[in-house]
């Protein structure tokens, strides 16, 4: 059954075969024993294309809640040493996973060795049952009303330049004076319009953006190589702001702040290890990781 989600949810044996290290003949003989034991076929296979029947979709959600299940009973049986068992799915940013959940996990994997963590780092929305994801974590100024979020730390953003960008082109001095910069922005939002305040004052900024990414990571990069003036989180731009790689621009005007949710689907069964995770998270971003 396990084989068999994950070809579905990969919609290739040959992807499938690679994420669990097996050869593509063994996925393919589970697939067959399983179609074999339910006398039904469960993929309907094409040259390039995997996708499920009628009876594979019933077959995947039933299969979804006993790989669910059969996590649950092996973290109760083992639970009498107190030790924290079994396998979380998490999924958070790539930005995020390079800038802080990297580091964290393996921090948190350090006090509970026999725990294993799957990070999946997406920009794109996933659905957390179908995914079967334990914790999302997301930066939004309005999350998923549907999940259940907690809240683990703000998100604070500024704009930042290389010093070798701003010595050729100039500083800002005002937020006008951004429009004749060359600007590097979010192609998922914002990516014409800037926002500032400082005190009562308030103003948007229509810039030129000469080069947008959907992710933070790559303007970063490019702002270091000198490709102009991004917006980044504050977790991602401090440690090269204090070492001088890259420069705050407008420091007296702020941009709007959202959160860091940890967000899961439901209150009821959560596993002791999600909750340990999110205590641990909490107390770990309560620190000034991100001022």
């Amino acid at each position: 059954m396990q084989v068999f989600v994950e070809v579905a949810r990969n919609g290739s044996f040959s992807a499938t075969a690679e994420k669990l290290d097996m050869s593509r003949a063994m996925v393919t003989r589970y697939v067959a024993e399983l179609e074999q034991w339910l006398g039904a076929r469960l993929l309907q296979r094409t040259t390039r294309s995997v996708t499920l029947t009628d009876a594979g979709e019933n077959c995947l959600r039933r299969s979804q809640q006993m790989l669910a299940l059969m996590e649950n009973v092996e973290e109760e049986t083992c639970s009498h040493d107190n030790a924290l068992r079994g396998q979380l799915r998490i999924t958070c940013s790539m930005s995020f996973a390079y800038a802080q959940m990297a580091a964290a996990i393996v921090d948190f994997l350090k006090q509970h060795p026999q725990l294993k963590i799957d990070l999946n780092a997406s920009e794109g929305a996933l659905n957390l049952i179908e995914s079967r994801i334990d914790l999302a974590i997301r930066i939004s100024a309005e999350p998923d009303p549907s999940l259940i979020g907690r809240v683990l730390a703000p998100c604070h953003s500024v704009l930042v330049a290389s010093p070798a960008y701003l010595a050729l082109h100039g500083v800002p001095a005002t937020p006008a004076d951004l429009a004749t910069h060359r600007c590097l922005s979010y192609a998922n939002f914002g990516k014409s319009v800037w926002k500032l305040q400082r005190g009562a004052e308030s103003c948007e900024v229509r810039v030129a953006s000469h080069f947008s990414a959907n992710e933070a990571t790559t303007l970063l990069w490019a702002a270091l190589a000198g490709g102009g003036v991004a917006l980044q989180p504050t977790y991602h731009a401090n440690m090269h702001l204090r070492e001088g790689r890259l420069q705050q621009v407008l420091p007296d005007w702020k941009l709007p702040s959202m959160a860091i949710y940890a967000l899961y689907p439901s209150r009821k069964h959560l596993s002791p290890a999600v909750r340990a995770l999110l205590d641990f998270l909490v107390e770990r971003f309560a620190k000034a990781l991100f001022d």
